[in-house]
Formats: C-alpha cells, structure tokens, sequence
C-alpha cells in the first residue's frame, strides 16, 4: 500500500502564486489538478496532506526569532483561502509546534513516498517523489545524514539560516565525503562551526523531525557532554 505523504504548503503556494491575477475558482482548479497529478504519479492508495500550523507555535521561530525574517514580499491573495480549501475539501492537518515537512518527516516509514520539492526533505531515508521535475528518488539512511551535516555547514537562504561562512556546496561536498561516519561529520562540522551555542541552533533549525517533541540537539547530548571541548557555549539541554 502506497500512501503519499503531501507537503501542502508547497501545493498551496505555488497554486496560489500562479492564481494571483485570477478568480479565486481557478486557484482551486488548479491546486486540484496539482494534487491529482501527484497522486497518479506515484499510484497512491491514500495520503495525508499536511499544512504548517500557527507560526508563533512553531518551535524554530522560538529558538531563533530571524528564521525566515528574509522573506519580506506579500503572500499571494489566494493563499490563505486556499489553505481553507484544503482543510475542508482535501483533509489537510496542520501542525502545531513544527512545520508540515517535519510532519512528513514524523510519519514516513516503508509504505510511504514524499511528495515535495523542499530540498530539506531528502534528509530522509525512503521514496521521495519531486512532483515539479517528476522525478523519483530513493534516499539511504546513510545518504540522508550526509545531507543534514552538508546543510549545516551551507546554512540555509531561504529559511535565513546561517552556516559557516565561505562554505558553499562544492566545500561542504569536498569536507563531509559521503564515507564517512555520523560522528566523523558531527565532528567536522562542529569544528568548523567553532562555537557549540551556534551549532546546536543551526542544527536544530535544520533538523526535519522524525518524532514529536524530538530535537536532533537532544538527541546528540551524549555526543556534547562526552567530548572534550565540553563547555563551549550552551549544552543541548539548556537550549530554549
């Protein structure tokens, strides 16, 4: 059984983007026509769409009140109307505390496929289904953790997310070879970073999750508390 995993941001901002100078009856058309096309690419059974809740909730906000600050153009008319539209016609859910890619993240397993164009995402082992570039892509578990650790180091534009100055694709590619071990990266990247308090942040605010509540600075504490550079900056746990 195929279920998709539908990140409705996505769907709801493109069409509403699209639809700007339109009825809003055209927005729903073709955030429909969106939808179906997906669901038929990837032959599902049935899906779940996921919308991001209240912003004030969300926790990366909470840790870092500049995520996201960059983005400054006016949201498209349709959008939020459109958000409604999916909550009522399409079952969409939204989240409360985090976003609808770490919802995706929280629910994939075997039987699913995600369904996103957010680059974020293929930080997850299992079937992603990019529905722009119609394109398929398997991501290892292995493959997966390489990807965070790069992002880390590049940081993020789009989100306003900082990484370690000078480092781009190419660097954080040539510094973090897909080889090597989790704790080979954790180290690399932290070494770089230079200051823990700033690689916890970005880690957190990079991290998709995989479990409610979960935060990856949490889940490395060991990793903090077990190292010999100890002590510079804040622990995990006293992270807000």
């Amino acid at each position: 059984m195929t279920i998709a995993l539908l990140d409705g941001d996505i769907f709801a901002y493109r069409t509403a983007a699209t639809a700007e100078q339109e009825e809003f009856w055209i927005a729903k058309a073709r955030v429909n026509e969106m939808l179906e096309r997906c669901l038929s690419a990837v032959k599902a059974e049935s899906y779940q769409l996921w919308l991001s809740g209240d912003p004030a909730e969300n926790f990366r906000y909470k840790i870092y009140p500049e995520y996201k600050a960059n983005r400054t153009q006016p949201r498209p008319r349709h959008l939020e109307p459109l958000r409604e539209y999916l909550v009522s016609t399409w079952g969409a859910r939204l989240t409360y505390g985090y976003e609808a890619d770490d919802a995706l993240g929280i629910n994939a397993t075997d039987d699913c496929i995600i369904c996103s164009i957010d680059k974020d995402l293929l930080q997850i082992s299992g079937n992603h289904w990019n529905f722009v570039k119609d394109t398929h892509t398997i991501v290892s578990e292995r493959e997966g953790i390489n990807r965070f650790y790069r992002q880390m180091l590049q940081g993020d534009t789009s989100d306003n997310i900082k990484g370690v100055p000078g480092i781009g694709r190419v660097k954080s590619e040539r510094l973090l070879p897909d080889y090597l071990h989790e704790r080979d990266q954790f180290n690399i990247v932290r070494s770089k970073f230079g200051n823990d308090a700033r690689f916890i942040q970005t880690g957190d605010l990079v991290y998709i999750l995989r479990s409610e509540g979960e935060r990856w600075s949490t889940m490395k504490k060991d990793w903090f508390e077990n190292s010999e550079r100890k002590g510079q900056g804040q622990i995990p746990g006293e992270v807000a």
